[in-house]
């Protein structure tokens, strides 16, 4: 990207007093400096939102839908500049790009058509009808922070920050400072579809200032990023008595079924295991596979990482692309060589300096156990474990003995499949595939059990937690309800008949 681009873009953060150096993971030198917000200034920030919260709260949602498909139309406009610059900023394969934009581009498409069929007032059913009439409206929440992390710049602020907008709430989104320039692209993008100057607003900054101003100011706060930053998330805003959803790590498991296509389920293991350098919340990191072909699974899954095609190209022809960072590197590196030096077996795992500052092979780690920190942590890189089971139990057992609970998959014939995914302790399972099945849908919910997260993102719930459900009861007239004690009597035993009566249906 040019100087003069990173300029227009920093500009909007305006002046302030530190900065900190960005690092392009293409080359590991400095892209550019980024102001840093202070804990004072985030909470300023929080002060012009709300100032412009009951403007946009009052804008029909019809309008606001209109918004966020102009927005969707613009996205596609302006694709390749986009996809550039997430790889820019990420280090990310262009097919990880496109993933990264599709996210978002679905979201703004279906909270643009959902919106306004969700947040209209709906009359609900009544145990007392003749008596009373019921219904359901939805209030935003006010001014809704939003914490979102580098590894999908777009699609995270489009499952959270379109929804929370749509609802009729201003934001406060803090974008982590390796991704600053697609999160302030994203939001100059919706300026252009009519979103007004202050109702969706960029602070980037430190955990402790930034993300601790954000939580201590705002209405409703939406994390994503690891589970110990969840907590301290979750305890500011408890103390508040505010709302909150978390979406943290996992640890998630494949399951390959013993009747399973043994080539099909190694392809599908490294799809989900490697895309974008498994620096995915939801990427396969754990797999069970029988032991009877345990071997020849590994071989087979060896096969397809010795295939794998390098590079971050501006062309869908390369396959693994970099990690972010430096302390990526050192992270997943750490872990294999306490894998290594401990004895157990480690296929790959060697830096690629060739191809860039923070290049990795992926990894397989066969049969790690407790004595090793990957065995239970979130590597967050492109390492697999593969473990062999006896017994189907004793695999399900496996995938399901983890903190974490976030996703899932299954490999085998679907049927077979299906019955054991309803046995397996995450928020999302996916058969036959790593992640994207149910990544790919909006209307089903996304989130975790476990250490994995509180509260659902993406479907009619992603939406509706950024409001405040109000339930409004209307006398009907037709017959009145009892204003005396001594009226019960009358009305008691209409109620009885219509309970009897309603019951058959």
């Amino acid at each position: 990207m040019s100087d003069s681009g990173i300029g227009q873009l920093l500009g909007s953060l305006g002046q302030h007093a530190t900065t900190v150096e960005v690092i392009n993971p293409g080359t590991g030198k400095v892209s550019y400096h980024l102001p840093q917000f202070s804990y004072e200034e985030v909470q300023a920030v929080t002060e012009i939102a709300r100032s412009a919260s009951a403007e946009w709260a009052d804008t029909p949602v019809r309008e606001r839908a209109a918004v966020m498909l102009r927005l969707h139309d613009l996205m596609l406009k302006h694709q390749e500049r986009i996809l550039e610059l997430i790889q820019f900023e990420t280090g990310k394969t262009k097919a990880g790009a496109f993933e990264d934009f599709a996210g978002a581009l679905f979201a703004a498409r279906h909270y643009g058509k959902r919106a306004p069929k969700l947040l209209h007032l709906t009359r609900t059913k009544t145990d007392a009808p003749f008596f009373v009439r019921n219904y359901i409206d939805y209030d935003p929440v006010g001014v809704v922070g939003i914490i979102t992390p580098w590894n999908f710049p777009m699609a995270l602020p489009g499952f959270d920050v379109i929804p929370a907008l749509l609802a009729g709430n201003t934001v406060v989104h803090k974008v982590d400072n390796q991704t600053a320039l697609t999160g302030l692209y994203f939001r100059q993008l919706a300026l252009d579809a009519g979103l007004p100057e202050n109702v969706w607003n960029i602070v980037v900054g430190s955990g402790p200032d930034a993300g601790n101003g954000v939580t201590d100011s705002v209405d409703y706060v939406a994390f994503t990023g690891s589970t110990a930053t969840g907590h301290l998330v979750a305890e500011r805003a408890a103390k508040r008595l505010i709302g909150f959803s978390l979406e943290l790590g996992g640890k998630n498991a494949a399951i390959v079924l013993p009747n399973a296509n043994l080539k099909r389920s190694a392809k599908i293991l490294v799809t989900g295991a490697i895309g974008n350098a498994g620096q995915i919340c939801v990427s396969i990191e754990r797999c069970y596979v029988p032991n009877q072909v345990r071997d020849q699974f590994i071989d087979l899954v060896s096969q397809q990482l010795d295939a794998l095609r390098y590079g971050r190209t501006s062309s869908y022809d390369t396959e693994m692309g970099s990690l972010t960072s430096a302390n990526q590197l050192k992270r997943v590196m750490g872990f294999l060589v306490e894998a290594t030096s401990k004895g157990f077996k480690v296929i790959g795992g060697e830096p690629k300096p060739e191809y860039g500052p923070f290049f990795i092979s992926p990894a397989i780690v066969v049969e790690p156990t407790d004595e090793l920190a990957l065995n239970r942590s979130e590597v967050f890189g492109p390492v697999i474990q593969i473990y062999g089971y006896d017994d189907l139990d004793e695999a399900i057992a496996g995938a399901n003995d983890s903190e974490f609970g976030l996703n899932a998959s299954v490999l085998g014939p679907t049927g077979d499949a299906l019955r054991v995914a309803r046995l397996i302790q995450a928020g999302s399972v996916n058969i036959n595939d790593g992640y994207r099945a149910s990544f790919g849908s909006m209307s089903s919910p996304m989130g975790g059990v476990k250490l994995s997260g509180h509260g659902r993102r993406n479907g009619d719930g992603g939406l509706l937690r950024f409001t405040e459900p109000k339930a409004i009861g209307v006398a009907s007239g037709m017959f009145k309800l009892p204003t005396r004690a001594s009226d019960y009597n009358r009305v008691s035993k209409l109620l009885v008949i219509l309970t009897k009566v309603l019951r058959r249906f």
